[in-house]
């Protein structure tokens, strides 16, 4: 069981379906995993939790196998497509196949090709991808049986191709030569082909993050605003409801001191006629001194 995040609670176990180690690269091995992640694992890893370097997640994959010439590129095969990738994307592959109406189960490389792939479907027939050909469609495409074809194994010298059916049949095909020899500057072909790709992909990804980064920083932006513009609403809220406040108080203020007015008015007149020795009276109706 391998375990993708370090020192994560939530993190869960992912079960190996393929596995794949090159020669020429003692220290790394690739597993192919049932959630749909490739992973690179290294053997000799400080620590326990360091042992997988990378993950590419794209598809299910039920094949994984290195390009023998170009062993920083492999194949996956799996769901409905089959895809070569790059050690240094781990975004997307930087290659793949049209869309099968049948889904893939195994795929390998030529031994003796570098351009050269073979993958094997549910619908019981084998597909032979020719990538200096034709990159749309397979170069050929034979129906070997009406069942499932499940594993297909390559003779070294790339002559003989071995497929092996649901049921447990195993046939045995003789491949044309051209399928099995080396053409002149192929693996030059090739190495340029994967490098442009790669470059492409690695500009697509720059990017893809550029924009990521853009819509972090404007969707902080809008908060801020959105913060800013909430902080300057309650500060008017706040100005206003105290204006609000005085304006009642100096209001109150006002309506005192014109009825203190009239009282200290009404006070003076009766006091006055007091001193005239005039009688008055206070009319009912206005409460005014007569």
């Amino acid at each position: 069981m391998l375990y993708l995040v370090k020192n994560s609670k939530e993190n869960k176990p992912m079960g190996g379906l393929v596995l794949d180690y090159e020669p020429t690269m003692p220290t790394k091995f690739m597993v192919g995993t049932k959630q749909g992640a490739a992973l690179l694992c290294h053997k000799k890893a400080k620590n326990p939790g360091d042992n997988i370097v990378a993950s590419y997640n794209q598809h299910t994959g039920y094949a994984l196998q290195r390009n023998p010439f170009f062993p920083k590129y492999f194949l996956t095969a799996g769901d409905w497509t089959a895809r070569i990738w790059s050690e240094e994307i781990r975004e997307s592959s930087i290659m793949w196949t049209k869309q099968h109406m049948s889904s893939l189960t195994d795929a390998c490389w030529s031994p003796v090709r570098p351009a050269v792939f073979f993958a094997t479907k549910m619908d019981g027939s084998l597909d032979i991808w020719d990538y200096l050909f034709k990159q749309t469609d397979p170069t050929l495409s034979i129906q070997v049986c009406e069942e499932a074809l499940y594993s297909i194994c390559i003779h070294d010298q790339g002559r003989f191709v071995t497929v092996g059916s649901h049921e447990g049949t195993t046939t045995l095909l003789e491949l044309s030569e051209s399928l099995y020899t080396l053409l002149r500057h192929e693996k030059n072909a090739m190495g340029a082909m994967f490098e442009r790709e790669t470059k492409r992909e690695k500009i697509l990804e720059t990017r893809h993050k550029e924009m990521r980064l853009k819509e972090r920083s404007r969707s902080q932006q809008e908060k801020e605003r959105e913060e800013s513009t909430e902080s300057k609403d309650t500060e008017d809220l706040l100005l206003r409801m105290e204006h609000d406040y005085f304006a009642s108080i100096n209001g109150d203020i006002k309506d005192r001191e014109t009825k203190n007015a009239y009282i200290y008015q009404m006070f003076d007149e009766a006091l006055e006629t007091i001193r005239e020795d005039r009688p008055y009276c206070v009319d009912d109706k206005d409460n005014s001194f007569k």
